[in-house]
């Protein structure tokens, strides 16, 4: 046989060996994580530049607080971690939760920031407009008294408007007007909607799926916004007392602008 006879069956050689090479070399399957998804952290999924968060875990009256940077690549599931669909983060807070000094309640929640996530975020709500908008899903509430909340704005003093969800109620509160606005009387738990709160002029306009609910006077300063899993029972008031029994959120979308 020739000597170009040779090569030309050596090169057809190399390129059925490639060929079964890529046939049994392992494929990608939708939804799998790979080196190259965004699943291993939080702030792959949403940006937290200018947030910090709150966790239920920790030691009395301390719990754990992750600020920037170290926020960019932080996980800790099951209370805060990107959910199992790699679509968004979950928020989870049981109910023997440790908490801040200030609140019988724990809270798997974000706290507005600035400066890339070093000063704390602090507004005044007649001065420009100030705008949060988030996608959210309540996933679980706690036995006995099912109340979680998914997102506020708070004052320098305390929460001034949130979402509430109570059983398949959720309601807008007012200060400690818990049942200002009823939204639905028939939320399902993992129902994705968008929430909208806007500050400007002494108002807050706040939007539930794009329709305005209520507006709310507020001219304090001191102002910042907050997202996750407030679970609004403990101990005393929930049954069991354990890590099995928890309120948890989803939140696939945050925005914040200031103008």
């Amino acid at each position: 046989m020739s000597r170009t006879r040779k090569r030309t069956l050596t090169m057809a050689g190399v390129a059925a060996l490639s060929a079964v090479a890529a046939l049994t070399a392992p494929l990608a399957v939708a939804g799998t994580a790979t080196a190259a998804d965004p699943c291993d952290y939080p702030a792959q999924q949403l940006d937290l530049t200018n947030w910090k968060v709150t966790l239920p875990t920790g030691s009395g009256g301390s719990p754990t607080e992750i600020k920037q940077p170290a926020l960019e690549t932080f996980s800790a599931s099951p209370w805060f971690t990107v959910n199992s669909r790699c679509t968004g983060v979950q928020f989870r807070s049981p109910v023997n939760a440790v908490t801040t000094p200030n609140s019988s309640y724990g809270r798997a929640e974000l706290r507005e920031m600035t400066d890339n996530g070093t000063k704390n975020a602090s507004w005044s709500a007649t001065s420009g407009t100030h705008t949060l908008t988030f996608r959210q899903a309540f996933n679980s509430l706690p036995d006995d008294k099912p109340h979680v909340v998914g997102a506020q704005i708070h004052d320098g003093d305390d929460d001034v408007t949130v979402f509430r969800l109570e059983g398949n109620s959720l309601y807008i509160t007012k200060g400690n007007d818990t049942h200002h606005k009823l939204v639905t009387s028939n939320y399902q738990l993992n129902t994705v909607y968008e929430g909208k709160f806007v500050v400007s002029n002494g108002q807050i306009k706040v939007y539930y799926n794009g329709v305005l609910q209520t507006t709310i006077a507020h001219t304090a300063s001191g102002n910042y916004f907050k997202a996750g899993s407030y679970t609004q029972a403990n101990c005393g008031n929930s049954s069991p007392c354990s890590s099995s029994n928890y309120g948890q959120t989803s939140i696939y979308k945050l925005k914040v602008t200031h103008s």
